[in-house]
């Protein structure tokens, strides 16, 4: 009968872990509806040449 192979089981225990971690790390990056990233992402889209720090003066004059 074969011995079992436990730093192969150990290893495979530490892999499941990683990749738990990294999904729920994944699920926290991409949780909808939080932080500023979402709002500067969502928001309209700017034209051409224009940089929100510096808007169109108006042209009413």
């Amino acid at each position: 009968m074969a011995t079992p192979n436990y730093s192969y089981e150990k290893r495979q225990r530490e892999l499941a872990k990683k990749r738990k971690a990294e999904e729920k790390r994944q699920k926290k990056v991409h949780k909808p509806g939080e932080g500023p990233a979402d709002d500067a992402a969502s928001g309209p889209p700017s034209e051409p040449g224009q940089s929100p720090a510096n808007p169109p003066a108006p042209s009413g004059e």
